[in-house]
């Protein structure tokens, strides 16, 4: 068995959570979504998000979290949700002393599938294929948190840096596989964003 790893795609109507235990044939340990009303009281979906998630932690004992960072788009309240739901992930993670990685949704997309546009279905795809699953998990939300774990899974596997380390170390750079090595080019695009 190899590392487990939660990856958290966070979200205030439904936030997708995904963990697998790593290794050469990764496995699915549990998936799913929290999903809260959008008529609940604000604070109380906070709760239940964070309730569910420590459910989750508490059931499968992660060793390593993977989340996927908030993006500014035109939709401050969708933005201002996931941002409060980040925090909760990140806080539950620091204070159980989980390691935690961020990603961007390119980085993501790039890890699984070797390209950083891919759509939501090619991503949901690689993720069964990987996982060897009968059926690509649903909603997209819980296929986008496995695909955040198997991220971070091959981040740590091939020893690569995690944010906002700059460079491989040389152990790391002979053996990539096309989709690592996307990924990478990925990772170094959105550092020179920011």
């Amino acid at each position: 068995m190899g590392l487990r790893v939660l990856g958290v795609d966070p979200g205030l109507t439904r936030c997708g959570y995904g963990v697998i235990d790593s290794g050469r044939a990764p496995q699915l340990v549990q998936v799913g979504v929290v999903r809260t009303p959008a008529d609940m009281e604000h604070g109380q979906r906070l709760v239940r998000i964070l309730a569910g998630l420590r459910d989750v932690i508490e059931a499968t004992r992660p060793e390593q979290m993977a989340l996927e960072r908030v993006f500014a788009n035109n939709q401050r309240n969708t933005v201002m949700g996931v941002a409060q739901v980040s925090g909760l992930v990140i806080h539950e993670a620091a204070s159980r002393g989980i390691p935690l990685q961020l990603f961007t949704p390119s980085e993501v997309k790039s890890a699984v599938t070797g390209y950083g546009g891919a759509e939501k279905a090619q991503v949901g795809e690689m993720v069964r294929r990987v996982l060897r699953l009968e059926a690509v998990p649903k909603p997209a939300d819980a296929a986008d948190a496995l695909a955040l774990a198997i991220a971070a899974s091959w981040r740590v596997a091939r020893n690569l840096p995690t944010a906002p380390a700059r460079g491989l170390p040389p152990a790391a750079t002979g053996s990539l596989t096309p989709a690592q090595r996307a990924w990478q080019a990925a990772e170094k695009a959105s550092r020179k964003q920011f």
